[in-house]
């Protein structure tokens, strides 16, 4: 392994003050989605593993109800988890993730039914949530309104947060190897949605893109494939 006086930009005083910057760069775009949808709550925001090891799903998002406490008052503050594999597909994606977990806060907000099946299946009041702040939103034949994507719009709309986010993007997360997975593949997406199965190594080593949709393929998220009741 290389040492980290020959990769500056990974030292430990960097990597503290990047992760620092992130955090703070996903707050301000909370904060930016809650200044035009004040009925969204605060939420405290985690990067953290989207992967386990155990599994060749990938997890991007994750909101968890009431997981944290505030000291000053008891109240209790929802989790919402950036998975830090998925900011190796860009600020514009780390930005719809935040958007998707939204709707599913949102849902919760307004005490809406918006997922079924354990979690795993977003049904159409899902849908409207995730529309009204501004997706879009495809349908999944298995999981229901699951694919979400930035329309033009929203991404013009929010472009400063969304810059802001890239410019705190410096390292990203290498998922974790599958145990005893030999020479198993990653299901990979494109925007279309079409699939495909690849080797991890792959995968990340550079863009595979979609002759159709012109979009690159990226790992099959939990969303696509088994959502993690968010």
């Amino acid at each position: 392994m290389a040492s980290s006086a020959s990769h500056p930009a990974l030292t430990r005083t960097r990597q503290r003050s990047g992760g620092a910057a992130l955090i703070a760069a996903l707050e301000a775009a909370w904060d930016a989605i809650r200044s035009r949808h004040p009925e969204l709550p605060v939420v405290q925001i985690l990067v953290g593993p989207g992967s386990s090891g155990r599994s060749s799903r990938l997890l991007l998002g994750h909101h968890n109800p009431g997981r944290w406490q505030r000291t000053t008052d008891s109240q209790l503050v929802d989790e919402l988890l950036i998975s830090g594999e998925g900011l190796a597909r860009g600020a514009e994606d780390v930005f719809c993730t935040q958007l998707h977990e939204a709707a599913h806060v949102l849902a919760r907000a307004r005490d809406i039914a918006d997922t079924s099946r354990d979690g795993r299946y977003h049904n159409h009041r899902y849908r409207d949530l995730a529309i009204e702040l501004g997706l879009h939103v495809a349908r999944d034949p298995v999981l229901g309104w699951s694919t979400t994507t930035l329309p033009d719009a929203t991404r013009a709309g929010y472009a400063a947060a969304i810059s802001a986010i890239a410019d705190a993007i410096t390292v990203y997360r290498i998922p974790e190897p599958i145990a005893g997975a030999g020479r198993s593949l990653t299901a990979a997406v494109c925007g279309c949605p079409r699939r495909i199965r690849v080797a991890a190594c792959v995968l990340y080593a550079g863009a595979i893109t979609c002759e159709l949709c012109h979009q690159a393929f990226t790992a099959r998220t939990a969303d696509q494939v088994k959502d993690r009741g968010a």
